[in-house]
C-alpha cells in the first residue's frame, strides 16, 4: 500500500514539468543533465518538481484546516471545469461525428477489449480506502463513511465519463473518424495531440483550453495533497501497531504526523532525477498493488464475517457473500496482470517485474525485523507470510525470465523482419532464405546471443515461418480499408527515395498528393460506413488511372501516388483524364478528389520531402478551385 500511494504521488509530482512542456513552451527545460531510458532530464524540471513536493509537504505539515480548504477549492475547480467543458461539448457537438457506438479496434475480439480495460481499472479506485487511516480522528458516526465513499466513487466515475465523451466528440478534419485520430495521435503536436484539450478548443476556443488547464492543474495538486496525506497516515497507523518505529506514530501540537510526512518526502527526493519513463514503470505497480490490497481486504472480510456468522450474527451475511464473490474476481485480475503468458497480453512493462521482485525482497527483510519484535504474536503464524512472499518472488522471477527470453527471441525476429523489409516485395529464392536462417542458427550456436533462448525457435522456424513473416509484412504494408499501400509503406518508400536522391541514383519521378473532398459531410450525414465506402471509391478511381504506380493511403482521406516510368511519361494525359471525370462528378454525389502534381528537379530539390511539399501546395490550390466550382454548380 505504501508503494501504491507513493507511486501515485510521484506520478503527479513529475507530471508538473510535463504539463509545462505542453503548455508553457518547455519553460523549465533548462540545464540538461542526461537522457535516461529515452527521456531527457533537465535540472530546471527536477527543481520545480522538488519545489512542488516541498510546498505540498509544508502545507500538509502546517495546518489540517488549511489543507482541507485547499483540497475543497481544488476539487471544486476540477469538477466545475470538466463539467462545464463537457456540457458545452454535448450542446455543440452536432455535426462533429460523435456517436455512442464504442470505438472498438477493428478485427479484434470486442469482449476481450472490454475485459482488458476492466482488468486495468483497480488503480482508479486507490485512495478511497485511505479514509480508514484517519478514522479515529473523525467526529461523526463511522457509518457515514460508506455514504461518503459511494458519493466519491459516483462523482469520480461521472468525471471520467465526462472526459471520455468530450474527447471522442471531436477530431481533426483530416481524420475519417475518432479511431483514425487516436490511432495516428503521434503525428499531432501541441493541443491537437491531446484529445480532451482539442475538444475543448473546438467548442470553446482558447477559453476552453485555459479552463481545462486550470482543471488539470487542480487535479494534480489535489492528488499530491491527497496521496501525501494518505501515505503519511498509513505510516502513522502502522507505526501505532509497532510495525514502523515509534517516532512515526508521533503527532505534533496540531495532531499532524510530521515525521511520517518527512519520511514520504525523503523517499521522494531522488524521483525527479529518474525521468518520466522510469516513473511509468513504477506507476505500473499501482494496478498490481491495488489488486493485491483489495484482494487481501476481500479475504479479510470473508474470514471475519465467517467467524461472526458462526457466533450467531446473521447481519454480516451480505459481507460474507460479497467477500466470496470478490476473491475469485481479484485472483483473475492478478493472474491477468502478472502472468502475461496466460493471456498473451503484455500489460505490464518488463522493468516493473524487477521493481516488484526488489520490493518483495526488501519486504522479506523488513518482515523479519517486524516479526522479531512481535512478542505478543499479533501476526499469528508468520510462516504463511514467508510462504506468500517467497512464492510471489519466485512467480515474479519466472515471469521476468520469460519476458527476458522473449526479448532475446525478439533479437532474432527483428533481424528476420529487417531482412524481409530489405528485400521488400522482391522475389527471393528459397535457397537464399534458407542460407539466411542457417546464418542465424550459426550465430546462436557460436554464442552471439548469450542466453541462446532463441535457438530452438529458429531451428523450427523453417520456410513456414518465413512465409508467415512475409504475410505479416504484407499486412503492415497494406492499408486495411482500401487494400493499397499503407502509411508505413509510404514512410519506408520515402526513406529509400531520400537515399537515392542523396546518392544521385534517382531518375525522373513525380509525386501526386491527393485529398478526398467532402468526406466529413458524408460521415456526418450518412454515417462512417458510407464514409469508408466513399474512401474506397476514391481509391479505386486512383488505381484505375495510375495502373503502373504505387498508391499509398497516408491519412484518413489522403493518398499519395509516386510516378515513375510509363505513368510519369504520360502524367499530363492521365491527370487530364482523371480531372475531367472528377469535375464531371461535382454536384452529383460522386467522388471528388483534389490532386496536386510536382516533378523532381535535380537542380532544385535536395530531398523527396521538398517534392512532396510542392505537390501538397498545388493540391490545396486545386481543392479551393473544386470547391468554387461546386458552389457555382449549386448556384
Amino acid at each position: 500500500m505504501f508503494l501504491v500511494y507513493i507511486s501515485i504521488f510521484w506520478a503527479n509530482a513529475t507530471s508538473i514539468p510535463l504539463f509545462a512542456r505542453y503548455f508553457l513552451k518547455s519553460v523549465f527545460s533548462v540545464g540538461y543533465l542526461y537522457t535516461i531510458f529515452g527521456y531527457e532530464v533537465y535540472l530546471g524540471e527536477a527543481l520545480i518538481t522538488l519545489l512542488a513536493i516541498g510546498l505540498i509537504a509544508f502545507l500538509c505539515m502546517k495546518s489540517k484546516k488549511l489543507t482541507a480548504k485547499a483540497m475543497v477549492l481544488l476539487v471544486l475547480a476540477f469538477t466545475i471545469g470538466v463539467t462545464l467543458c463537457f456540457v458545452v461539448a454535448m450542446a455543440k457537438h452536432s455535426g462533429s461525428g460523435l456517436t455512442m457506438a464504442p470505438a472498438f479496434v477493428p478485427e479484434k475480439n470486442e469482449l476481450r477489449q472490454v475485459i482488458r480495460i476492466a482488468f486495468l481499472s483497480p488503480w482508479a479506485f486507490i485512495g478511497f480506502e485511505s479514509v480508514s487511516h484517519s478514522a479515529s480522528e473523525y467526529k461523526f458516526e463511522h457509518k457515514r463513511m460508506f455514504r461518503l465513499l459511494v458519493s466519491a466513487v459516483i462523482v469520480t466515475t461521472a468525471l471520467y465519463v465526462f472526459i471520455v465523451l468530450m474527447s471522442v466528440s471531436a477530431y481533426p478534419e483530416d481524420c475519417s473518424s475518432w479511431l483514425d485520430y487516436i490511432t495516428n495521435l503521434d503525428r499531432y503536436e501541441g493541443i491537437a495531440g491531446l484529445p480532451a484539450f482539442y475538444a475543448a478548443y473546438r467548442y470553446l476556443g482558447n477559453t476552453g483550453v485555459h479552463i481545462l488547464m486550470v482543471s488539470l492543474m487542480s487535479l494534480v495538486l489535489s492528488s499530491l495533497i491527497g496521496m501525501l496525506r494518505a501515505v503519511s497516515r498509513l505510516c502513522y497507523s502502522v507505526a501505532l501497531d509497532g510495525i514502523l518505529p515509534e517516532r512515526y506514530a508521533q503527532l505534533n501540537e496540531k495532531q499532524i504526523p510530521v515525521n511520517a510526512i518527512l519520511l514520504a518526502v525523503l523517499v521522494s527526493l531522488p524521483i525527479p532525477f529518474m525521468g518520466r519513463t522510469a516513473i511509468g514503470w513504477i506507476v505500473d505497480t499501482t494496478t498490481i498493488g491495488a489488486t493485491i490490497i483489495y484482494g487481501f481486504a476481500a479475504i479479510t472480510v470473508f474470514v471475519a464475517s465467517g467467524r461472526e456468522l458462526a457466533a450467531g450474527d446473521r447481519s454480516v451475511l451480505i459481507n460474507r457473500i460479497l467477500g466470496g464473490i470478490c476473491i475469485p474476481i481479484l485472483i483473475a485480475f492478478l493472474a491477468f496482470l502478472l502472468l502475461p503468458g496466460v493471456f498473451s497480453d503484455h500489460t505490464i512493462e518488463t522493468e516493473t517485474y524487477v521493481l516488484l521482485i526488489s520490493w518483495s525482497i526488501l519486504g522479506v527483510f523488513f518482515f523479519n525485523t517486524v516479526i522479531r519484535k512481535d512478542h505478543a504474536r499479533n501476526f499469528g503464524k508468520a510462516i504463511v507470510v514467508w510462504i506468500a512472499l517467497l512464492a510471489f518472488i519466485v512467480l515474479m522471477s519466472m515471469t521476468l525470465a520469460e519476458r527476458m527470453q522473449e526479448s532475446a527471441d525478439n533479437l532474432v525476429i527483428d533481424e528476420i523482419s529487417a531482412y524481409i523489409d530489405e528485400v521488400g516485395n522482391q522475389e527471393v529464392a528459397p535457397t537464399e532464405k534458407e542460407i539466411f536462417l542457417a546464418a542465424k542458427r550459426k550465430e546462436l550456436q557460436s554464442g552471439a546471443y548469450a542466453t541462446g533462448a532463441c535457438l530452438d525457435y529458429v531451428n523450427s522456424l523453417g520456410m513456414e515461418a518465413i512465409e508467415e513473416r512475409e504475410q505479416a509484412h504484407t499486412v503492415a504494408f497494406t492499408d486495411p480499408l482500401t487494400g493499397v499501400k499503407s502509411k508505413h509503406a509510404f514512410a519506408v518508400n520515402e526513406g529509400k527515395m531520400e537515399t537515392r536522391i542523396v546518392d544521385g541514383d534517382v531518375g525522373e519521378f513525380g509525386v501526386i498528393v491527393c485529398d478526398v473532398n467532402g468526406l466529413k459531410k458524408v460521415n456526418d450525414t450518412l454515417g462512417h460506413k458510407a464514409g469508408d465506402e466513399y474512401i474506397r471509391s476514391a481509391c479505386r478511381m486512383l488505381c484505375e488511372y495510375f495502373k503502373h504506380s504505387p498508391v499509398f493511403r497516408i491519412g484518413g482521406d489522403e493518398f499519395v501516388v509516386i510516378l515513375e516510368g510509363h505513368d510519369y511519361e504520360e502524367r499530363y494525359a492521365i491527370l487530364g483524364s482523371i480531372n475531367e471525370e472528377i469535375e464531371g462528378n461535382i454536384g452529383k454525389g460522386k467522388v471528388v478528389i483534389s490532386l496536386g502534381l510536382a516533378e523532381f528537379d535535380a537542380s532544385v530539390d535536395q530531398s523527396f520531402h521538398e517534392v512532396f511539399q510542392r505537390a501538397d501546395g498545388i493540391m490545396y490550390e486545386r481543392k479551393m478551385q473544386l470547391k468554387s466550382m461546386g458552389a457555382t454548380t449549386r448556384d
